[in-house]
């Protein structure tokens, strides 16, 4: 078995801003495993919010013993995108090793098209309002907030996309009493859901608060030794891949959630098709699903996933799986 790991840069179509700041490609690594002449492989996108960069991610996967299997990997890395990428790659190999499609290694059936968010970046109420009312066509908003003043902002898409659907997604950006300031009129203004509006380390406030719509969980929610920890505060939980360490915890953690009465969110970082593609496994049938990574991109990977009216759709085979 030989495992390489390679960097790559996608452009992306316009600056992408957040609260924690803003980006103009995406970095990404892509990880290759070859084994009796067939080669499968994966990305993943290290995150500085979990201390990952990508020489850091780097050094896990090249420090990986010369013959393992995913069973062996889970105890090898830590959740987080070097077991990721790794996971997702070792789902390929198997995949064409057995002429099979992923899913039905997995025991999934055969999975479709689901309809995903498309994500506006922050800045000014003026310009996410045209932001808005370019992609008003679409179904799905999601709108990257986590300011002290973000109301005019919420006002502004709403006026520029008065029928889409509108998740917020605060990025821990969010102090509890502005939460509570904001919270009442989240219903008004058609919000569907509110994605980490405080930090991990003080999210027990929220436990007792008015959730007038679902509050789901994402910095505070990594695999399935999270959910002891989200009791009384969530309502949702987002699943990434580069969270769970792969396709493999994804999948268990879902199950997981689910059999907790938690509804599922399937997101993503801003990654090519390639990262995508394992995740449209985990999004069927998710209450929300987030993989527009690609739709942000000026450049992507060679067979790229298929985004119509029905949503995005699981991968060819030449892509992934």
């Amino acid at each position: 078995m030989q495992v390489t790991v390679t960097r790559d840069v996608f452009r992306l179509a316009e600056v992408f801003t957040i609260s924690r700041g803003s980006r103009t490609e995406a970095q990404v690594l892509t990880v290759r495993i070859s084994d009796g002449g067939v080669t499968g492989w994966g990305e993943c996108v290290p995150y500085a919010r979990y201390d990952e960069n990508l020489d850091s991610v780097t050094a896990e996967i090249e420090g990986l013993p010369e013959t393992f299997d995913r069973d062996a990997l889970y105890d090898l890395l830590p959740a987080g995108a070097a077991r990721n990428a790794v996971d997702c790659a070792l789902w390929d190999l198997a995949a064409k090793q057995a002429g099979k499609r992923a899913w039905e290694l997995a025991g999934l059936k055969q999975p479709g098209p689901e309809i995903t968010a498309y994500t506006l970046s922050l800045d000014t109420p003026e310009k996410m309002q045209a932001q808005a009312a370019k992609h008003a066509h679409r179904p799905l908003l999601k709108i990257k907030l986590g300011t002290p003043d973000d109301m005019p902002r919420l006002e502004a898409v709403r006026a520029g996309a008065p029928d889409a659907r509108i998740i917020i997604d605060a990025n821990e950006g969010w102090s509890a009493d502005v939460y509570a300031d904001l919270a009442p009129h989240l219903v008004r203004l058609g919000v569907t859901l509110v994605e980490q509006p405080l930090p991990a380390a003080e999210d027990e406030a929220l436990i007792g608060m008015d959730r007038p719509v679902p509050v789901c969980a994402d910095e505070s929610c990594h695999d399935r030794q999270s959910l002891p920890g989200l009791k009384g505060k969530y309502d949702v939980v987002n699943i990434k891949l580069d969270k769970t360490g792969g396709l493999t915890e994804a999948l268990r953690l879902r199950d997981a959630a689910r059999a907790e009465g938690y509804d599922i969110m399937v997101g993503c970082m801003v990654g090519s098709s390639l990262a995508m593609a394992p995740a449209t496994l985990v999004a069927q049938g998710a209450l929300v699903t987030d993989l527009d990574g690609p739709l942000l991109l000026a450049e992507d990977r060679a067979t790229p996933l298929t985004f119509d009216a029905a949503g995005v759709h699981p991968p060819e085979a030449a892509l992934w799986g």
